[in-house]
């Protein structure tokens, strides 16, 4: 299975996309992991990449598709995987198409977590105090959900217009979410 798992910031992706890779048997691929461990690195990307999630931008797109592109060609994705934290632009969207094209691959499934922009802000917060994210101020959280409202939502239209798309709400316990998607994917896949 080749899938996407899309939705705001705070919305429980990463979680998701951990739980749900390891029920499926595919990679999980994050691009907020590989940006986050580049800056622990200290590498020149990591640093660049910092900039802009300090200040709750995006990271130039042509620094994560070839981050993308070089990840799903790895052995381990050659079969499956689910990508979280990508595309976030209607440019990425063609690129992801024709990185997939390449192998001769399309996406089978795009999962959309929804909920509550005040119930996202307060996990964000609550996250930001247990992890030390420095890129989890209030300001900033607010400011990444503005930013996905009017960049990476409409996206969401693309993908329902293929009829790849499913939305799941992503509020509740962790393994009740993934239920939700686990049974979506299977009305996708019928």
């Amino acid at each position: 299975m080749r899938m996407l798992l899309m939705g705001p910031p705070g919305a429980g992706k990463g979680t998701q996309a951990k739980v749900l890779a390891e029920r499926l048997g595919i990679p999980a691929v994050s691009t907020g992991d590989i940006f986050r461990q580049n800056v622990k690195d200290e590498t020149p990307l990591g640093l660049e990449a910092k900039r802009y999630m300090d200040a709750g931008n995006y990271v130039p797109d042509e620094v994560t598709n070839a981050m993308v592109r070089d990840r799903l060609s790895e052995a381990d994705a050659g079969e499956g995987f689910l990508l979280d934290g990508y595309p976030r632009t209607l440019p990425q969207v063609g690129t992801l198409d024709g990185i997939l094209a390449d192998h001769g691959h399309k996406l089978d499934a795009v999962v959309a977590l929804v909920a509550d922009t005040d119930v996202l802000v307060a996990r964000m917060l609550k996250r930001a105090r247990t992890e030390g994210r420095s890129d989890d101020s209030e300001e900033v959280i607010r400011h990444r959900q503005d930013v996905y409202t009017a960049e990476t939502k409409p996206l969401l239209q693309v993908y329902a217009d293929r009829g790849q798309l499913v939305e799941v709400d992503g509020v509740g316990e962790i393994d009740e979410v993934s239920e939700r998607v686990l049974a979506a994917l299977k009305s996708v896949a019928e």
